[in-house]
């Protein structure tokens, strides 16, 4: 058991009487594909070997306690009052309820929470939160839900009482990631494939800026808005998806009709489909160079089209392509903040992050974090 797993296994026995089963839930990255989970697109995620653990037990009662480790918080409810709340208690009452909702057979349980996901990261610390509760109470409770039915259950949750209206891929990635292996994931009808990533030699580093960002800040719900916006418009020309062939050509001709950032964010979403399919296709035979251009042409998009960075992301992905030897980079996550994601050549790792922290601090007065991450698998009982 690693050290965090041990601190929650620790809080849970000084607080509750009862004996409790231990979870990891994973954050996940995402190598391209971003802000197109909501568009009918393409992801290519993967769980990662930084997430939450849970120490959960049945308490025979009709009451659910949670103790969250990272903000020292304590919260208990009857689970006949289960209702919207703040912070992160809705995202944990918010799973409790879609069970409720289902008529599935929930009973009263005593819950320790914490991890390594730093908040705002953009590696998905709210999945994780969702992911591990849903896994757990799913087997403790013996609700038989499958690993596909607790991701959307997990995204209508983060909808519910968070009022996020995120898309299926960190849910999925969490539930469903694989060690060594991405998932190439059809957000329009939810069905995935693995693929093995060829990582040769590279590694993938991760850098947080250590801004940090909210998605319930409401810049997420505009840009999901936007796309709806713009999509209302093209469906006037016959288009039905933003995967319709000969779409860019529709975009073209309806530009007048649309606001520039509406347009903008139409266009990005246009040919951030398309740079995901290519991905795979470059992964398959092993070209991990062309592919991290994709990542760079990706970050543009996101920043100059989707309008989601921020200078201190811009800065990171700027350095990591002047190195000459940063295979591809971008900004990750919902944006504003968080990380930007490296493939690295591993014997250059140390020394690119060394590099890239002193030059961030050097221009922003901020100390970053680094991390290397492998791929992991998806929610798990320890």
């Amino acid at each position: 058991m690693n050290q965090i797993a041990a601190t929650v296994a620790k809080a849970f026995a000084s607080q509750y009487s009862t004996t409790p089963v231990m979870y990891f839930s994973p954050g996940r990255i995402n190598l391209i594909g971003e802000h197109v989970d909501y568009n009918d697109g393409f992801v290519l995620p993967a769980a990662i070997n930084k997430g939450m653990y849970y120490a959960i037990a049945p308490n025979q009662t009709n009451q659910i306690n949670f103790y969250a480790a990272d903000f020292d918080e304590h919260f208990s409810i009857e689970i006949s009052e289960v209702k919207k709340s703040v912070g992160w208690r809705n995202y944990v009452l918010s799973v409790v309820n879609e069970f409720i909702l289902l008529h599935k057979n929930i009973a009263g349980f005593d819950c320790v929470f914490g991890g390594d996901i730093p908040i705002g990261s953009g590696m998905s610390s709210s999945a994780a939160v969702e992911g591990g509760l849903a896994f757990a109470l799913n087997d403790l409770f013996k609700t038989g839900l499958n690993r596909k039915d607790l991701a959307l259950l997990c995204q209508r949750a983060e909808h519910n009482f968070p009022n996020v209206h995120c898309g299926i891929m960190d849910m999925y990635a969490n539930l469903l990631g694989k060690m060594g292996q991405v998932i190439l994931l059809d957000c329009r009808i939810v069905e995935h494939e693995y693929f093995p990533l060829p990582l040769d030699g590279f590694c993938i580093v991760m850098i947080n800026s250590k801004v940090q960002h909210s998605l319930a800040s409401g810049e997420y719900n505009i840009r999901r808005q936007r796309c709806e916006a713009g999509m209302k418009i093209l469906a006037t020309a016959g288009v039905k998806s933003f995967r319709d062939v000969g779409i860019a050509e529709v975009l073209e001709a309806c530009k007048t009709q649309m606001e520039t950032a509406v347009y903008n964010c139409c266009k990005y979403v246009i040919e951030e489909i398309a740079r995901t399919k290519k991905a795979v296709q470059l992964l398959a035979v092993n070209d991990l160079h062309a592919f991290g251009k994709l990542m760079y042409a990706t970050h543009k998009g996101l920043s100059k089209l989707y309008e989601v960075s921020c200078p201190e992301l811009d800065f990171l992905v700027a350095f990591a392509a002047d190195t000459n030897y940063v295979a591809g980079s971008r900004l990750m996550g919902g944006g504003f903040g968080g990380c930007s994601i490296n493939i690295v050549p591993k014997e250059a790792a140390a020394l690119f992050i060394e590099a890239v922290s002193i030059a961030y601090f050097e221009k922003f007065a901020i100390q970053p974090e680094a991390y290397i991450l492998e791929i992991s698998n998806g929610v798990e009982r320890l």
